[in-house]
């Protein structure tokens, strides 16, 4: 049932039709699953937005099933647009009961991701389980309901829900042309007035336009694993779940519904602009301020950095970062990074900032890198921290490897599972995993289908599909797989397509409030770990911080090293206490002689070294920065090695 359907180009619209647009009514879809409902949603959020937008809706409400993951990236689509976003989320309790919660203000939306935690946290990761009981205990009181009947609408359903949302409770009338849809509207009209509940349009949207209905039976085949040709009813009737064009609907819906539910949206003002982020307190101790223990800590580790007195010159620099830090009020994002990077050190666990924070002398007296600032050219603290690109900072921890859950346990710990939780990273559809499923979907065998699969590289392109799977003896022309490919190139094409979510390396969101009323929680894989539903360029967009706690298999070496050298030596050392600027050093290092040597060890980097020749630190700087992906396609490499020489 891949069945095919295309988009027309229309021409522009004459004055006359833009008058006649102008009169259809209003309407606002309340109902609308993306992609982040994984496996069921066709588009992606932007998409969604982007449609609605252009068919002149009001408004439109991303409600993926028990999930906010997509909002983020709808809420950027929308906010130069005159689309108004709702925020929601669809549930099917235990019982069977589905229904829409819409947030109308941010206790509503906070109340929401209670619920969506709740049922997340109650089940294995990627699931949730949610009962009537646990409805009732959420307090939607700031929320909309809708109900979404089944096929035989059940009356003690909707007198159970009106009961306890009154007056906040609507019948969601979805009109899909599957057949009965004027005696299905009858029936709903009877049960509204017999319970004193207000009807409105909506139209359980899987799709921005009807073209992606194949792209959405596939991903129905790949949820059931089933191929598509056993799914049978299981797939929808037809491809009626879409943005569909306002006068399809007028023709579909007595004008009073479509216009009930753009009223509706109106009472929905929360924007994710609203939410605001603080990071925990209760490391300042009584009688300070964040701003003086910051201050104070930073002074007792320039005393420990520089102990024959900091030079007036590094005394001005910390002057400078802790104004900025000040300025932005972002000392306490310092003080939790100090207080997680001073647990690894009592515990005696390596770890090491890296990247732009090494830029910062108050980085370096905390503790947080060993790496004096002082050390090759002068770098710009504003590189690391600047008001002008009003961006959050992000430090990066490397700990010992073997050592690094200890760290992440001392902060669920210390903040609970209500406050501090990892952050997400979205699994995304490449060319190998895309031919894979579609490949169960069209009834290859598992063999079959990981041999499609083992034919295309990581980098290659959807251009590329054809001339890879011939090569691996499949006929590019054939019947199949002239229908599997287009669906591969829309599942692998920019900016990829979900799969699901699974946790981030090591980037922790720690709050001072729940965290669980800013964004879901749910469970990952592992049972120590939890997540938030969230990925890094959703905080970020949102300006919201995050510590990343990463692990690093080279420091694991260095401890081993330092055991070894003071069993056999008896001497101790440590992180920024090794002797600097060693010729010997430098010379291997030019010989290329660097396997097991972190970040000059690759091919790439060893075929560098002896033309480059580094005699000091900032030499070592600019190698590795400059054996990246950007300067090589740039062509920066051969003029730095010629100006050098």
């Amino acid at each position: 049932m891949l069945n095919c359907a295309c988009e027309v180009a229309l021409p522009p619209k004459s004055p006359g039709e833009v008058s006649g647009a102008a009169a259809l009514p209003p309407y606002a879809e309340l109902h609308c699953l993306s992609n982040f409902t994984f496996l069921r949603g066709a588009s992606h959020p932007h998409e969604l937005v982007e449609r609605a937008d252009a068919l002149g809706y009001a408004a439109l409400a991303i409600t993926d099933e028990c999930s906010v993951a997509g909002v983020v990236r709808a809420h950027m689509a929308a906010k130069h647009r005159r689309l108004k976003l709702v925020i929601g989320s669809e549930f099917r309790l235990e019982c069977g009961l589905t229904l829409v919660a819409l947030a109308i203000d941010r206790r509503g939306y906070g109340r929401l991701c209670r619920l969506i935690t709740r049922g997340r946290r109650a089940a294995d990761k990627g699931q949730y389980s949610l009962t009537r009981a646990d409805l009732e205990a959420a307090s939607l009181a700031q929320c909309y309901i809708l109900w979404v009947p089944a096929a035989q609408p059940s009356p003690s359903e909707l007198r159970w829900l009106a009961e306890r949302f009154p007056g906040r409770l609507r019948i969601a009338v979805e009109l899909l042309r599957e057949g009965g849809d004027r005696e299905r509207l009858a029936a709903l009209e009877q049960l509204g007035a017999h319970y004193a509940v207000p009807l409105l349009a909506s139209g359980d949207v899987h799709m921005h336009v009807r073209a992606r209905r194949r792209l959405q039976d596939a991903l129905t085949a790949i949820r059931l694993k089933v191929p598509v040709a056993e799914a049978g009813l299981q797939l929808y009737g037809n491809g009626e779940r879409y943005l569909r064009e306002r006068a399809r609907l007028a023709r579909l819906y007595p004008r009073e519904l479509l216009e009930a539910a753009v009223e509706l949206s109106l009472g929905c003002t929360f924007s994710l602009d609203e939410l605001r982020y603080e990071y925990p307190r209760e490391l300042v101790p009584p009688g300070e301020t964040p701003a003086s223990y910051l201050r104070r800590l930073t002074y007792e580790g320039a005393r420990w950095r520089w102990p024959g007195g900091v030079p007036e010159s590094e005394r001005t620099a910390i002057e400078h970062e802790l104004a900025l830090i000040a300025e932005l009020r972002y000392e306490p994002y310092f003080l939790t990074v100090q207080d997680v990077v001073a647990y690894a050190r009592r515990q005696g666990i390596l770890c090491q900032g890296r990247g732009s924070a090494a830029n910062s002398r108050v980085c370096y007296c905390l503790g947080v890198t060993s790496v004096d600032p002082q050390r090759g050219a002068a770098l710009l603290f504003e590189r690391f921290i600047s008001r002008e690109r009003n961006e959050p900072p992000d430090i990066d921890i490397d700990f010992e490897h073997e050592r690094r859950e200890e760290v992440l346990q001392y902060v669920y710990r210390k903040y609970g599972r209500e406050r501090a939780a990892l952050a997400a990273t979205v699994i995304m559809y490449r060319p190998r995993s895309a031919l894979r499923d579609l490949g169960k979907v069209f009834g290859l065998t598992p063999a079959e289908s990981g041999r499609l699969a083992k034919v295309m590289q990581w980098w290659d392109r959807s251009a590329a599909m054809p001339e890879r799977v011939r090569d691996a003896g499949f006929d590019p022309e054939s019947s199949w797989l002239a229908r599997l490919l287009p669906l591969a190139s829309e599942l692998v094409a920019f900016p990829g397509f979900p799969r699901h979510l699974s946790q981030h390396v090591g980037g922790f969101v720690i709050s001072e409030g729940a965290l669980e009323e800013l964004v879901p929680i749910e469970n990952a894989a592992s049972p120590q770990r939890t997540v938030v539903q969230w990925d890094k360029d959703d905080l970020n967009d949102l300006k919201l911080l995050k510590v990343d706690l990463l692990a690093l298999g080279m420091l694991t070496a260095l401890k081993r090293a330092f055991a070894l050298v003071k069993d056999f030596r008896g001497t101790r050392h440590a992180l920024g206490e090794l002797p600097a600027e060693d010729p010997r050093v430098y010379a291997m290092i030019s010989r290329a002689d660097t396997i097991g040597v972190f970040q000059i060890e690759s091919r790439a980097q060893m075929a560098m070294l002896p033309r480059l020749k580094p005699q000091c630190y900032y030499d070592l700087v600019i190698e590795v920065a400059i054996v990246r992906p950007g300067p090589i396609q740039g062509d920066m490499l051969h003029p730095y090695l010629r100006r050098r020489s």
